[in-house]
Parts: C-alpha cells; sequence; structure tokens
C-alpha cells in the first residue's frame, strides 16, 4: 500500500477491520465494513460432532502445531482441513508432518474442502480453531463456522478480537494452555447464539449496503459531478448481489486521464459511481 498513497494520498479506503488500519492509521479510510456471508450459504446445525476442526492453508502464520497441540492437551480429536502450496511443501514437511504422524490416533489430516464438504465439516466441529501468529485482517473461516453454529477459539492477534465476541461466539485466548481450557468451556457456548451473530454481524445484504452507503456519501461529496442513478434496494437484500458487486468494483484508467478513475458499473441496479480522479 505504500506506494500506492504515495501517489494518491487522498485516495478512499474501506477497511475490512480496525485492526486492518494500523499499520496506516492516517490513510483517508471512509468505513470498517466486515466482511459477510450469505445466510443460506452454510447450514446450522445444532448438534456438532465430537472433534475440533481447522480449516486454513498449511502455512507459518497459521500455526497448525499449535492446533495439534491444543487438541492433544485437551484430549479430544481435530480434523485439518488445509489446502498445501508449493511454496508451503518445504515447512509443512519439516515441521507439520513430523508432530502430525506421531498425533495420527486423534488427529485426522483430510486435506482441502469446499462446498458441501466444507460446510458438513464446520457445522459437525465442535469448536473451530484458529491459533494465527500473524496480524490478519479478518479471517472469513471464523464466521463461516459461526454461520454452522460452531463456537471459535481464536488466537488475540489480527482481528479476531473484533470478529469473535468473547463468551458469546468462542474465545480469545493468548496461549495454549488458555486455549485448552477454553474447549472445555464450549459447552457453555450457545450455538444458536452463534448463528444468530453471524445474521446480525457479518451478514452479505449487510455488507452490500453498507459499501454502497460509502459509495453514495463518496458521490455526493465529489467536486466532479458524479453520475448516481436508481438502486433497487429489494435485490441488494439478495445474496446473490454479492455476486456481482464484487465483480463489478474494478480501475480504469481513461486515454485522456494521467491518474486512474475508480468505477463501479451495476446495470443490474442501474447504479454507476464515478469519483473525481
Amino acid at each position: 500500500m505504500g506506494p500506492f498513497l504515495s501517489e494518491y494520498p487522498d485516495a478512499s479506503l474501506v477497511s475490512i477491520s480496525d485492526n486492518q488500519r494500523r499499520p496506516i492509521p492516517d490513510a483517508n479510510w471512509q468505513a470498517t465494513i466486515y466482511h459477510g456471508l450469505p445466510r443460506n450459504l452454510h447450514t446450522y446445525r445444532e448438534q456438532p460432532g465430537e472433534y475440533l476442526a481447522f480449516l486454513g492453508r498449511m502455512s507459518p502464520e497459521k500455526r497448525v502445531d499449535r492446533a495439534i497441540e491444543i487438541a492433544r492437551q485437551a484430549g479430544m480429536r481435530l480434523k485439518i482441513a488445509a489446502k498445501i502450496y508449493p511454496e508451503e511443501r518445504a515447512y509443512f514437511q519439516q515441521t507439520i508432518e513430523p508432530p502430525l504422524d506421531e498425533s495420527r490416533p486423534w488427529v485426522e489430516f483430510i486435506g482441502e474442502v469446499g462446498g458441501r464438504e466444507k460446510d458438513e465439516f464446520l457445522g459437525n466441529a465442535r469448536a473451530l480453531l484458529f491459533p494465527i501468529d500473524w496480524p490478519e485482517p479478518f479471517g472469513l473461516a471464523m464466521i463461516e463456522a459461526m454461520a454452522c453454529g460452531t463456537p471459535v477459539i481464536a488466537w488475540r492477534n489480527g482481528a479476531a478480537p473484533e470478529v469473535v465476541t468473547d463468551g458469546v461466539t468462542g474465545f480469545v485466548v493468548e496461549s495454549i494452555e488458555e486455549a485448552v481450557r477454553a474447549v472445555g468451556r464450549i459447552s457453555s457456548l450457545s450455538r444458536r447464539g452463534c448463528r444468530h451473530v453471524l445474521e446480525e454481524r457479518f451478514d452479505a445484504a449487510r455488507m452490500a449496503r453498507d459499501y454502497v452507503a460509502v459509495y453514495q456519501r463518496l458521490a455526493h461529496a465529489s467536486p466532479r459531478p458524479a453520475r448516481l442513478s436508481y438502486v433497487n434496494k429489494d435485490y441488494i437484500e439478495q445474496p446473490e448481489y454479492l455476486r456481482v458487486f464484487i465483480g463489478h468494483l474494478r480501475k480504469k484508467i481513461e486515454p485522456n486521464q494521467a491518474k486512474p478513475r475508480y468505477i463501479l458499473t451495476e446495470p443490474w441496479v442501474g447504479y454507476r459511481f464515478n469519483p473525481a480522479a
């Protein structure tokens, strides 16, 4: 972001968490808009299985090794769903594979999952472990778990304390010992409550409305006239809006301009935003 902000210091930005702003607090932040999911994307499950889940990449900052140790000390099975990219193969073989082999009786590595497999994997888990070791700006897996009713045990890092409501949708911890104790307290949380928070805070329609509100505000404040026409609010309420909304946010450079102009076109709802460069 440094070179971009040096060239365009007044560029309007939207953060996906308050924590994401920390490296560049003086940027022209317009809002924090949390990610959202369509309500029908995942299946709510009232009765979970008897295992902990890890979902993510097999990279050092995701700390699969922590998840294995938490499961070992808590005496609970762990299922790991993770993709191994070529550049992460050496890390996996040197750091993760040895403890994984030693933990075969209670740890299962199932590889990458998606679609229905991921829905069942998250929904049948007792809890999702999110033991990250870097300032992750959001963490989509956490709200995917909540959509299924599955609580999250997350490290106090990045946006995790913003996404996880401690004692409601999971627990925010700072050590393996705290995480192990949190596993023992999972039964005190309401899975219905997790789903409710997803619908209230991390709904795709809410996310789309928040972005449109920002664009409308910028359009009205722009010193250069912007074309802003009718927005079909009923359509924005539909989860499918997210698919087309993100797909039409793009940057264009017009031949007669020295600087790029950011353009959002959405023909389905007749909305075009063309702010000043």
